[in-house]
């Protein structure tokens, strides 16, 4: 690496680290806004919203590094532009293809790693939520409970006892509710131990109490008294979706459901697309001296705006069977890679009107 790429690389790189710091810190912090209130209601333990923060986080490291070596490329640049060096460099000599190259040098393994998280560390983190969550409000686990709260899960299910005892995973003096299209049960029990541990068949043993169903159409109330009962709790069931996102490249490549290419083709462009973004980059941090480094904001916004929402509209109308599936997603790609071509034909000709 010579003396001006390595230039170039050390001052995008200072402010890629910054960048992507920054917004991990952000997206760390809305993501804990979120779940802390779900622990601050009993929905969630506070382990478990620790843990479900983190792959939140290794989840968003697919699109923070994009955006951040994206945005750090055109800052980094828009102040050599802005201070004459970029001037300099071409008046000593330099090809505009120092800059890309140097560019290079730092995006191919950005889009290396964004290619690995897209791949395999997302899919995984997904299902790692998932277990998590469903763990959490399918299996009755007490360590989640709240003593003399009403702690209430995504599908209806209420729980209030005077007293949780997490080691033996008994609660005292509680009461269950639970709700389906056609009846509401309420359960109230003087002791209830908690007997399946796992999310695919939760139950629970309820001692000397009394039940209700209640008929939301009003004719078919009843009340019972019961000294023990067990009752077996509905698990949440996976959807379509989170099956998708956590399911392995390997299934998806099998597929030849529109959905499941749609996110496959996904996966794999992302490591391209963050290349061709630095390099689109290279060509939006170009202003003239004196005018800001900051100048080139704007721009990069109003492109990286096209990026984004043209990626979810490609995948959307992929998934869809609205738009073929070659190109498919790949489409986006294509656009960028088009644009950048584009722009350094221009930046090629800029250069060779310049040493005339």
């Amino acid at each position: 690496m010579d003396v001006i790429e390595r230039y170039i690389v050390t001052q995008s790189q200072r402010l890629v680290l910054t960048l992507v710091g920054f917004l991990i810190v952000i997206f760390a912090s809305y993501s804990a806004q979120r779940y802390l209130t779900e622990a601050a209601n009993g929905t969630l333990s506070l382990g478990i919203v620790l843990d479900i923060i983190f792959y939140k986080v290794l989840i968003s490291l697919e699109m923070l590094l994009p955006v951040g070596l994206y945005v750090a490329v055109g800052v980094a640049l828009g102040q050599l532009y802005n201070d004459s060096e970029i001037t300099a460099m071409f008046a000593a000599g330099a090809s505009p293809l120092r800059i890309y190259k140097a560019v290079l040098w730092l995006a191919i393994p950005f889009g290396v790693g964004v290619m690995l998280l897209s791949l395999y560390a997302r899919p995984w983190a997904y299902g790692q939520i998932y277990q998590l969550e469903q763990r959490s409000q399918s299996e009755m686990n007490v360590n989640h409970l709240i003593a003399n709260k009403f702690n209430v899960n995504e599908d209806g299910r209420m729980v209030v006892a005077a007293n949780v005892d997490a080691a033996t995973n008994v609660l005292t003096d509680a009461l269950i509710y639970t709700s389906s299209d056609n009846k509401s049960h309420v359960y109230r029990a003087r002791k209830v131990t908690v007997l399946g541990t796992l999310s695919s068949s939760p139950s629970v043993l309820l001692l000397a109490g009394t039940s209700y169903v209640l008929d939301h159409r009003g004719m078919e109330d009843q009340e019972m008294r019961y000294q023990h009962q067990y009752l077996h709790l509905k698990a949440i069931p996976k959807t379509t979706l989170m099956k998708r996102k956590s399911a392995s490249i390997t299934a998806l490549s099998r597929s030849t459901v529109p959905a499941d290419i749609a996110e496959r083709q996904w996966r794999e462009s992302r490591g391209l697309n963050t290349i061709l973004m630095a390099l689109l980059a290279i060509s939006l941090s170009r202003i003239k001296p004196r005018q800001g480094r900051f100048t080139t904001l704007l721009p990069l916004t109003l492109v990286f705006t096209l990026i984004f929402y043209g990626g979810n509209l490609c995948r959307t109308l992929v998934a869809n069977s609205a738009f073929p599936v070659i190109p498919g997603v790949w489409f986006l790609s294509l656009l960028m890679l088009t644009g950048v071509v584009t722009l350094m034909v221009r930046d090629f000709s800029l250069w060779q009107k310049f040493l005339r």
